[in-house]
C-alpha cells in the first residue's frame, strides 16, 4: 500500500512579496529550500495562518539569503504581504517505509532566515 506523508515543512514564514501578474507559483529563498529538502517545481501546499486559506502551487527558487517568500499569479489573491504561512510538501511511499520516515522541518526566524 502506498500512502502520502509529510516530507518537508517550512513553518511560519512571512510573505514578503506578491506578484499578481506573474505565472502562478511561490518563490522561496534558496537557503530555505535547501534546509527543507525542497526543490524548484515541487508541488507544495500553502496554509495561511492569517486568513485560513489553503492552496497548492509549485516552487520557484528565490535569491539565496534574501528571505524572499513571494506569492505569484492567482496565489497572490490568497495572502497579503506580512501574512504568516506554512509551506508543506508530501511524498508517497510504501506504508512500512512511511512508519520510519522522518520529515524535514524548518523553523525560520521572523525575517525568514535560518536559525543557526
Amino acid at each position: 500500500m502506498i500512502i502520502e506523508v509529510l516530507k518537508s515543512k517550512i513553518h511560519r514564514v512571512k510573505v514578503t512579496q506578491s506578484e499578481l501578474n506573474y505565472v502562478g507559483s511561490i518563490t522561496i529563498d534558496e537557503d530555505l529550500l535547501d534546509a527543507a529538502n525542497m526543490i524548484p517545481n515541487e508541488k507544495v501546499q500553502v496554509v495561511n495562518n492569517n486568513n485560513g486559506a489553503r492552496f497548492e502551487t509549485y516552487i520557484i527558487k528565490g535569491e539565496r539569503g534574501s528571505g524572499t517568500i513571494c506569492l505569484n499569479g492567482s496565489c497572490a489573491r490568497l495572502a497579503q504581504i506580512g501574512d504568516i504561512i506554512i509551506i508543506v510538501s508530501y511524498a508517497q511511499m510504501e506504508f512500512e517505509e512511511a512508519k520510519k520516515f522522518e520529515p524535514t522541518l524548518v523553523f525560520p526566524d521572523e525575517n525568514n532566515r535560518l536559525i543557526i
